[in-house]
C-alpha cells in the first residue's frame, strides 16, 4: 500500500515549488551565498605575482596541489584569499570524530545530545583555526621559497598571508553554517560542490579543443561521455543501496489495552564511509610528489625514486591507491558506526532481531553483516576511483572528474534534492492542514 508521504512525493512538481515561498527564499539565499564564495576565489593574495605563480602551479598540478585546487574551485591556481577553502574545517571534523572514539570525555559529550554537540562543534572551530594557521604559514613559506613569486618576502608577508587565508577559511565556515540554517542542505558540502562544478565548463572546453586539434578522437570523447553517465548511474545506485535488518518489537500493554508488536528496519548503508577514503588515499599518495616538486630535484635520492614510482598510472601507485581506499573504508566505517551502541539502544527500547539474542549477540551479528557489506562498499569505491586513473594514464584523456570529485558531486546533489523534496512535502502538508481547519470552521 502506498503511504500518504509517498503519494505526495510522487506529486511534487514545479507548480508546488512556485507556491512554496519559504523554499524559494532559501534557494535564493543559497545561490547568493555561493556567488559570494565564487567571487572570493578570484581575489588574489596581496604581495604575490600571479603570472609567476601560475607557471609554477602548472608544473605541480599533478600533485596534491591539483587535487586541493579542484576542491577549492580554482582558488589555489589563482592563489586567492579562499585558497584554503573549507578543507581545514573538514580535517578538524574528521580529527574530532576520530578522537571521540578514544577520548571518554568527548564520547560522553556526544551522548549528551544537543548541548554536547554544541561543545564538540566549538572544539571543531578552535581546531579549524589552528589547522588553518598552520597550513597558511606553510603556504607563505612555500611561496617565499618559489622564485620571483613574492615581491617583498619577510615577516610582514607571512603575517598578512596567515591572517588572510585563515580569515578566508573562517568566513567560509560561517557562510556554510548560514547556508545550512537559512538555505537548503549542508552548506559545507554545497561550497565544495560549487567549487568542483565551477571548473567543469573550462575542462569540457579544453577536452573539445583537444578533439578539434586531433589529439583526441571523436570516438574516444563519445566513449568517455557514455562511460561518465554510466558511472554516475552506478554511483547513484550504490549510494542508495542498503542492507535492512528486520527489527521486531514485542507486544505491550497500555492501561487495559494490548497493542500488537511492531516491526521496523535497521538500514545499513553499503557505503557508510562516504567520500573520506578516496580523499585520504589521494592526499597520502600525492604528498611525496608535491614535496619533491617544491624541492626541484634538491631532495634526497630515495625521495626521487619514490616520486617516480608513485606517478599516475604506475603499478605501485594503483596498488597502493586501491589498498589505502579499502583500509580507510573499513577504518572510517568502524569510527562512525558502533554496533555495540546500536545493540544497546535496541535493547533499551525492547527491540530485537528475530532469531538473535539481544545484547552482545546482536552487536556481533550487526558487526558481521556490516563487515561483509563494507567489503562491497570498499570494492565500489576502489572501482569508481580507479577508472579515471586508467583513463588519464593509458588513454591520455584529461578526465577532470576524478573518482573523489565525482562521488562528491553525485552525493551532494542527491542530498540537496532530498532536502528540496522534504521542504515541498512539509509545505504540502501545511496546505492540507490549513484546508482541513477551514472546512472545520465552515461546518
Amino acid at each position: 500500500m502506498v503511504s500518504a508521504a509517498e503519494q505526495l512525493a510522487a506529486n511534487l512538481n514545479f507548480s508546488a515549488l512556485a507556491k512554496a515561498e519559504e523554499l524559494k527564499k532559501r534557494i535564493w539565499f543559497t545561490l547568493g551565498a555561493l556567488l559570494v564564495y565564487r567571487l572570493g576565489t578570484y581575489i588574489p593574495l596581496p604581495g604575490i605575482d600571479p603570472t609567476q605563480w601560475e607557471q609554477i602551479f602548472r608544473t605541480q598540478s599533478g600533485g596534491i596541489l591539483g587535487m586541493f585546487n579542484m576542491f577549492a574551485g580554482g582558488g589555489i591556481h589563482r592563489m586567492a584569499i579562499f585558497a584554503l577553502n573549507i578543507m581545514p574545517y573538514i580535517s578538524a571534523s574528521i580529527i574530532l570524530q576520530l578522537l571521540t572514539t578514544v577520548s571518554p570525555t568527548l564520547e560522553q559529550l556526544k551522548k549528551e545530545g544537543e548541548q554536547g554537540r554544541k561543545k564538540i562543534n566549538q572544539y571543531t572551530r578552535y581546531l579549524t583555526v589552528f589547522l588553518a594557521v598552520f597550513q597558511a604559514y606553510g603556504i607563505s613559506m612555500g611561496l617565499e621559497g618559489a622564485a620571483s613569486v613574492v615581491s617583498d618576502p619577510g615577516l610582514f608577508f607571512r603575517l598578512s598571508t596567515v591572517i588572510t587565508l585563515t580569515g578566508g577559511t573562517m568566513f567560509l565556515m560561517w557562510l556554510g553554517e548560514q547556508i545550512t540554517a537559512r538555505g537548503i542542505g549542508n552548506g559545507i558540502s554545497l561550497i565544495i560542490l560549487a567549487g568542483i562544478v565551477a571548473e567543469l565548463p573550462s575542462a569540457i572546453a579544453g577536452t573539445l579543443e583537444l578533439g578539434r586539434q586531433g589529439a583526441l578522437s571523436t570516438g574516444l570523447i563519445l566513449a568517455v561521455i557514455v562511460m561518465a553517465i554510466a558511472v554516475i548511474a552506478f554511483i547513484v545506485f550504490m549510494e542508495r543501496a542498503q542492507r535492512r535488518l528486520l527489527i521486531q518489537y514485542p507486544k505491550r500493554q497500555v492501561g487495559n489495552r494490548m497493542f500488537e508488536g511492531q516491526s521496523s528496519h535497521l538500514p545499513l548503508k553499503l557505503n557508510t564511509s562516504g567520500v573520506i577514503p578516496p580523499i585520504f588515499a589521494s592526499s597520502l599518495l600525492l604528498l611525496p610528489t608535491t614535496v619533491a616538486n617544491f624541492n626541484a630535484g634538491q631532495g634526497p635520492e630515495w625521495l626521487s625514486i619514490i616520486t617516480t614510482q608513485l606517478g599516475h598510472g604506475r603499478p605501485l601507485f594503483l596498488v597502493l591507491y586501491i589498498g589505502l581506499i579499502i583500509f580507510f573504508t573499513f577504518f572510517y566505517t568502524a569510527v562512525v558506526f558502533n554496533p555495540t551502541e546500536t545493540a544497546d539502544n535496541l535493547k533499551k527500547h525492547g527491540g530485537f532481531i528475530p532469531g538473535i539474542r539481544p545484547g552482545e549477540r546482536t552487536a556481533e551479528y550487526i558487526d558481521y553483516v556490516l563487515s561483509r557489506i563494507t567489503v562491497v562498499g570498499a570494492g565500489y569505491l576502489a572501482l569508481v576511483c580507479l577508472i579515471p586513473e586508467l583513463l588519464i594514464s593509458y588513454a591520455a584523456v584529461p578526465f577532470y572528474f576524478g573518482g573523489t570529485s565525482l562521488l562528491i558531486v553525485v552525493s551532494v546533489t542527491m542530498d540537496t534534492v532530498a532536502q528540496v523534496q522534504g521542504y515541498l512535502l512539509a509545505h504540502q502538508y501545511e496546505g492540507l492542514i490549513k484546508k482541513a481547519k477551514l472546512r472545520g470552521r465552515r461546518r
